[in-house]
């Protein structure tokens, strides 16, 4: 029996995990699907490059065909350990604009506001730049600029400005717009997840217990009230209780998944897939929304100071290595997007609705190709799209992966701004502070020249920047999922923390968002226990 039971592992789990353990009369079980973070791939940053493509730490998830991606498939890499996507991702410490959080509290959802949230941001945040009237310090999580930035970062904000964006030293600022380099989540030369932040240094804790290893399948309820976890372990299949509320931290791609294996979501699809009925939901696994990427790829064989698979870079890595465990220091503390940018597809946008990342090596299919020599890379991906899409059922077997849909680029004006952004992308890079290095366009995307051929490179070639959000929305109205104390719909003891409860995605990375969503969650949790 526990007081809290927390389904997922990942950034909201464990900052949920750690807060709600603060008082030792409380009992907390971790439920994580995925192993331990031991894995020096997740502590040496460098290491995402591989985390990224084998399935060491990664559900490695696939949509189904996408109309707009030209019928392809895209990729879903979502962190299966502890720390979840925060131990595999980019590091990229960025909270969206203050607007995405006004516009959720216009939609109902009071307490979400930028003022509301900003306080959650300061408190999670540790700022090694200090502290100021948008950042914190003391806190969990650790936030830096990057010890050994790589050169070519600083060219590519030199670029941006000789193409007329404004240079923003701090995209968590009071503006967003402009290019920059990014500030990252790393403490002593290495990543610091959320699991590092928040978990790790309270596993002694006598009321914490997490189990890895652990794939829960279904939230026990007893009529509408959840009252425990089944999941499977070791081949085996138990339960635990819990005695104050179940708290679903799987993400935007399993909280609805567990929700609807448990009979909460649409009648006629838990029908089909020969699940009864718990709670009639229509809006769970809908309102699915991602970020739309395309990546433009600069081939450069003489600069053998970027990533790239050579002789040299062979040997600069095996340096790197050396480096890092005697120093923690060089090139294998990059995140390898170090810089980037918020810019406006159109003078007529109020807010950037494009973001940039800027990357010291090749990304050939996102990385996902291996391919010889030495290069970088840009992306453009589009903040705000209009294409909603759902999770959905493969069947009643809660092992099987879920049917995911982003819908990416459903809505024509999401393929049109994104064109935009291709295009200004390209103006970036084709200025002196890059075109001087004798860098030559990948054939694949050089010869889209016009709309119409860019559109088509776009079809081809685009997918995620991995920021899936949306499919337990948040709010008031008969497709929302859970209200904005983020307790379920017509359920009582069972509240959904992650992503998936975002009305709308946030225009820019989503980590740090979600580990702010929690930090409210804990405070909310809290306040409902003493008021029980």
């Amino acid at each position: 029996m526990f007081d809290y039971i927390i389904i997922g592992g990942g950034s909201a789990g464990c900052v949920l995990a750690a807060r709600l353990s603060e008082d030792p009369d409380v009992a907390v079980a971790l439920l994580e699907a995925g192993p331990p973070d031991t894995s020096v791939l997740i502590h040496c940053p460098a290491g995402l490059a591989v985390l990224a493509r084998n399935g060491q730490a990664n559900w490695k998830f696939q949509t189904v065909p996408q109309p707009g991606l030209n019928g392809r498939r895209g990729y879903q890499p979502r962190g299966k350990v502890l720390g979840g996507s925060s131990s595999i991702n980019a590091m990229i410490y960025t909270r969206g604009h203050c607007a995405d959080y006004d516009h959720w509290a216009s939609e109902g959802n009071a307490g979400w506001a930028f003022a509301d949230v900003l306080p959650y941001f300061k408190r999670a945040e540790h700022n090694e730049r200090g502290a100021d009237a948008f950042h914190g310090t003391g806190g969990p999580l650790n936030v830096k600029d990057l010890a050994s930035p790589n050169r070519f970062g600083r060219l590519f904000v030199q670029a941006g400005k000789q193409a007329g964006l404004r240079e923003n030293a701090d995209f968590n600022g009071a503006d967003q717009e402009g290019v920059g380099r990014y500030q990252v989540t790393h403490k002593n030369g290495e990543r610091f997840s959320a699991a590092k932040a928040y978990l790790t240094p309270h596993l002694a804790r006598p009321n914490l217990r997490v189990m890895t290893g652990t794939h829960a399948t279904r939230i026990l309820l007893e009529r509408k009230r959840a009252v425990g976890v089944e999941f499977q372990h070791q081949g085996l299949v138990k339960q635990l209780r819990a005695t104050r509320e179940v708290l679903l931290c799987a993400g935007a791609l399993q909280s609805p998944q567990i929700l609807m294996l448990s009979g909460i979501g649409p009648h006629g699809h838990l029908f089909e897939n020969g699940i009864a009925t718990q709670h009639d939901l229509p809006g769970v696994g809908l309102n699915l929304q991602d970020h739309p990427d395309v990546v433009l790829v600069t081939h450069a064989p003489q600069l053998t100071e970027l990533f790239g698979i050579s002789l040299t870079g062979a040997v600069n890595v095996v340096r790197g290595i050396l480096e890092w465990r005697k120093h923690r220091s060089g090139i294998l503390t990059t995140n390898f997007a170090e810089a980037g940018g918020f810019i406006k597809s159109s003078p007529d946008e109020t807010t950037p609705d494009l973001q940039l990342h800027f990357v010291i090596g090749k990304l050939v299919d996102h990385g996902r190709k291996t391919v010889l020599g030495h290069g970088y890379s840009c992306h453009v991906c589009l903040l705000n799209p209009l294409s909603r899409g759902s999770v959905r059922l493969a069947g009643k077997d809660p092992l099987a992966a879920p049917l995911i849909d982003p819908n990416f680029l459903g809505q024509r004006e999401d393929v049109e701004r994104l064109v935009r952004g291709f295009k200004i992308m390209r103006k970036v890079l084709a200025q002196p502070a890059l075109a001087g290095h004798s860098g030559k366009e990948s054939p694949a995307s050089a010869g889209a020249r016009s709309d119409l051929a860019i559109e088509q490179f776009i079809r081809d070639h685009a997918d995620t920047i991995y920021h899936p959000v949306g499919s337990c929305r948040m709010g008031s109205g008969p497709l929302d999922v859970v209200d904005a104390q983020l307790r379920v719909h017509g359920m009582q003891r069972l509240r959904v923390v992650d992503a998936s409860i975002m009305p709308r995605v946030v225009g820019g990375n989503t980590n740090a968002p979600v580990i702010m969503i929690a930090e409210k969650a804990a405070d909310m949790i809290k306040a409902a226990a003493k008021r029980a």
